[in-house]
C-alpha cells in the first residue's frame, strides 16, 4: 500500500497537461488544451484538458478524469502503479508498505504479464553488463556497433544466455509462473519441456509511450542459417506489434519539440541516431508500417520523415509507407542515404551537425520523390508514364484536405509536364471510386427504410437526472460565489388566488440551494448525485471554499470520473471556436443567480407534474368516496404548477 503522503505529494506536483503532454500533442485554445483523442481515430481535436481545474475529457469517447485516470485509461496501469509513475516523473520517493502473498495474486493476468516483462528486462540487462558470457558476447557486439554504455544503459539493452533454460529457470525461482512466461513468449513450453525463447541472442527492450515493457527484439550472433537473424516476442495481451514503434518512449518529447519524427527500419537505426544527437526518431522494427503505428506519431505531430537505405528495395518499402501517412491527414518527406549506407552507419561516420544537414538538405517532398523515382524507372515509356503518373494521382487522392490535395496536383503537373486539367479529372474519378466502395461496404441507408413507430421512438430524456445533475455542476462551479437571489415567497392575494412575492436575499450559491432544497424536503433520486451532493455542501460548509483539483483528486475514480464529466461538459465549445467565427457567447458567471433560481423552479416544478400524475392515477384505481380528497389535491398542485411555469415564462 501507499502512504497517504505520498499520494498528496504526487497529486500536489503532478500538472495534467505536463503528464497528457508526454502522449498528447496539446495546443493551447483559451485557458484550456486540446488535442486528437488517444482512445479514438480521429481528424478533429475532441480532446480537452483544464490545467485550472486538472481534469481532462475526451468527447469522442465520453473518457475523463484526473491525471491518475488518464494514465489507467490510456496505459492500463493500476492505481498504485499511476501513483508510482507520477511520483518517478516528479522525483518523489515513494513510501509504501510491504505487500502480502495474497495482495500479489490480487494482481490481474495483464499486470502479470508487465511483471515479468519488466523482469525478464532487467535479467538480460545483468546479464549483459555483469556476467562473463554477457560481457564477451553480447556487450563486445554492441561495442563493436559503436554503441557507448550511456547508450546500452539508456535503452536498457540485454542479453539472453546461450543456454536452453537459463532464463526461464531463474524467473520460476523467483516466483514468476510459466503461465505468465509462455504468455509473454519469453518461454516455449512443449510437453513436458520449456526452453528461452531468445538463446543466445542479443536483446533490445520494446516499451511503451510511458516506458511498460511490452516485449523484446533479439538479434542473434552465430552464422546458424535455420535461426532468423532477428526475432520478436509473439503478438500478446500486452503486446501486439502493429500499434507499436521502437523507440517510441525515448523519442515522444524530441518528436514534440522538434515537430518532426524521423521513421526507420531497425533497433540499432534508432539507437544510433540518438547517440548521435538526433532524438526524435522511432522504428517500425522490420515490419510494415500501419495505421496505428502512424497514429500513434499523429498524437505528437503532423510530421513525418522517412529514412531509407538507397537500395531499390528500400525505395520501394518508403512507397508503400507514404499513402497511409497521407490517409492520416500528415505531412511526409523522404530521405534516402548514398549507395551502401544506411541511416545506421551514416549517423555513426557522421557528426551531428553534418548529419543534421543532410537530413535537412536530402529530405524531399513525397511528390518530387515520388515522381524522380517512378520518372526513371518509365524513363521514355509512355505507357509507363502514363501509369507513374496515375500512381502519384492515387497518393494525392488520399489526402483528406482539399487544399493540400490541389496544391500537389500543381506540383505534378508542372514536373510531369502535363495539364492540371487532366490531372483533376484523374483525381475526381479516383475519388468517386472510393466514395462507391464505401458505400458498398456500408449497411443499406435509413433513408430506405420503411420506418415503424417503434423504430422512430427516441430516448426520453431523464428530466430529474439532468436537474439534479445541474445542482452539482452549479455547486461545484459557484458554489462559494455570493449572489443577490430573487426570494419567491408563497402568497395569497386579496382575491384569495396563490402567488409569488419577490424579496432580494444575498447569499452564496451552496446556502441558497441547500437551504431551497432542504425547505421543500427534496432528495435527490441519482444515488450517485446525492452522495456528491452531501460530500459537496460538507466541504463549502467546513472550508468556506471548494479547490477543485484537491476536491477530484480525493474522490474514488468512479466519482472522480463523473464529477469530470460534469465540470468538462462546457469546455466541449471551446472546440467549435465561436470566437474565430465571431460568435461571442455570454459568460455564464454573469448568469449565476439566474441559472441557480431557474434550475429549482424547475426541479419544483417537475416534480410537482410527477405528484399530479401520481394523484390521477390513483383517482382512476380508487372507488368514488376516495376521490374527493385527491381531486381537491391535483387542483391545488396544477394551481402550483401554473405560478411557477409563469415565473419561469413556461407555457401550459
Amino acid at each position: 500500500m501507499i502512504s497517504k503522503t505520498t499520494i498528496d505529494n504526487v497529486f500536489e506536483s503532478a500538472r495534467v497537461e505536463e503528464v497528457i503532454g508526454d502522449f498528447v500533442l496539446l495546443k493551447k485554445s483559451g485557458s484550456n488544451y486540446k488535442g486528437l483523442s488517444p482512445f479514438s481515430d480521429e481528424r478533429t481535436p475532441s480532446f480537452m484538458v483544464s490545467p485550472v481545474k486538472q481534469i481532462w475529457k475526451d468527447f469522442s469517447s465520453g473518457k475523463g478524469g484526473n491525471v491518475v485516470a488518464f494514465l489507467m485509461e490510456h496505459e492500463h496501469f493500476t492505481y498504485p502503479e499511476a501513483i508510482k509513475y507520477l511520483a518517478k516523473k516528479y522525483g518523489i520517493e515513494v513510501e509504501e508498505t510491504q505487500q502480502s502473498n495474497e495482495e500479489k495474486e490480487q494482481a490481474n493476468e495483464r499486470e502479470s504479464l508487465y511483471l515479468v516483462s519488466e523482469f525478464a528486462k532487467d535479467f538480460f540487462h545483468n546479464s549483459l553488463r555483469k556476467t562473463e558470457e554477457g560481457k564477451a558476447i553480447g556487450l563486445s557486439y554492441f561495442k563493436e556497433r559503436g554503441f557507448t554504455d550511456e547508450t546500452i544503459k539508456t535503452f536498457e539493452l540485454g542479453f539472453s544466455p546461450d543456454r536452453w533454460d537459463a532464463f526461464t529457470g531463474h524467473a520460476i525461482k523467483q516466483g514468476y509462473k510459466l503461465e505468465f512466461l509462455e504468455k509473454t513468449g519469453l518461454t516455449i513450453v512443449k510437453e513436458e519441456k520449456q526452453f528461452d525463447r531468445f538463446k543466445g541472442r542479443v536483446m533490445f527492450p520494446i516499451l511503451s509511450l510511458s516506458g511498460r515493457t511490452l516485449g523484446f527484439g533479439g538479434r542473434i550472433l552465430t552464422s546458424d542459417k535455420r535461426a532468423a537473424k532477428y526475432l520478436n516476442s509473439p503478438e500478446s495481451d500486452i503486446y501486439h506489434k502493429s500499434k507499436v514503434l521502437y523507440g517510441i518512449y525515448h523519442a515522444k518529447q524530441s518528436i514534440a519539440k522538434e515537430d518532426n519524427c524521423y521513421l526507420v527500419e531497425g533497433y540499432t537505426d534508432v539507437i544510433q541516431f540518438h547517440q548521435t544527437g538526433i532524438k526524435n526518431v522511432v522504428s517500425s522494427s522490420g515490419t510494415a508500417l500501419t495505421a496505428d503505428q502512424i497514429r500513434l506519431i499523429n498524437r505528437l505531430t503532423k510530421n513525418i520523415t522517412l529514412l531509407f537505405d538507397g537500395d531499390a528495395a528500400g525505395l520501394r518499402a518508403s512507397l508503400r509507407g507514404v499513402d497511409l501517412i497521407l490517409e492520416q491527414g500528415m505531412n511526409v518527406k523522404i530521405c534516402t542515404f548514398p549507395e551502401g549506407e544506411d541511416p545506421d552507419s551514416f549517423a555513426k561516420a557522421n557528426s551531428l551537425e553534418d548529419l543534421s544537414v543532410y537530413l535537412e538538405e536530402n529530405a524531399r517532398d513525397f511528390v518530387n520523390f515520388k515522381a524522380s523515382l517512378l520518372a526513371s524507372e518509365a524513363k521514355s515509356d509512355p505507357v509507363k508514364k502514363a501509369d507513374t503518373i496515375r500512381d502519384m494521382v492515387v497518393s494525392i487522392s488520399k489526402i483528406p484536405d482539399v487544399i493540400k490535395r490541389e496544391v500537389y496536383i500543381q506540383e505534378c503537373s508542372r514536373i510531369m509536364d502535363i495539364s492540371e486539367e487532366v490531372l483533376f479529372n484523374t483525381l475526381a474519378q479516383l475519388l468517386q471510386k472510393d466514395k462507391r466502395d464505401a458505400g458498398k461496404k456500408l449497411p443499406k441507408p435509413m433513408g430506405l427504410e420503411v420506418f415503424t413507430p417503434e423504430k422512430q421512438a427516441v430516448k426520453k430524456v431523464d428530466v430529474q437526472f439532468e436537474l439534479e445533475r445541474k445542482i452539482i455542476e452549479l455547486l461545484l462551479l459557484y458554489g462559494n460565489v455570493e449572489e443577490d437571489f430573487e426570494d419567491l415567497i408563497l402568497e395569497a392575494d386579496e382575491k384569495g388566488e396563490i402567488a409569488f412575492k419577490p424579496e432580494v436575499v444575498k447569499s452564496r450559491v451552496f446556502e441558497k440551494i441547500f437551504l431551497d432544497l432542504q425547505e421543500d424536503e427534496i432528495e435527490f433520486a441519482n444515488d450517485e448525485f446525492k452522495e456528491l451532493y452531501y460530500e459537496i455542501i460538507n466541504t463549502l460548509n467546513q472550508e468556506q471554499g471548494l479547490q477543485l483539483d484537491t476536491f477530484v483528486n480525493q474522490l474514488k475514480p468512479e466519482k472522480a470520473t463523473a464529477v469530470t464529466h460534469i465540470l468538462m461538459e462546457e469546455e466541449k465549445y471551446q472546440l467549435h471556436d465561436w470566437d474565430g467565427k465571431d460568435i461571442f457567447v455570454k459568460d455564464k458567471k454573469v448568469t449565476i443567480a439566474q441559472m441557480v433560481s431557474e434550475t429549482i423552479l424547475n426541479l419544483r416544478r417537475h416534480l410537482v407534474a410527477k405528484k399530479i400524475d401520481e394523484l390521477s392515477k390513483e383517482v382512476k384505481e380508487q372507488e368514488n368516496t376516495e376521490n374527493q380528497n385527491n381531486l381537491q389535491d391535483i387542483v391545488d398542485y396544477i394551481t402550483l404548477k401554473k405560478v411557477l411555469s409563469e415565473k419561469l415564462n413556461r407555457v401550459l
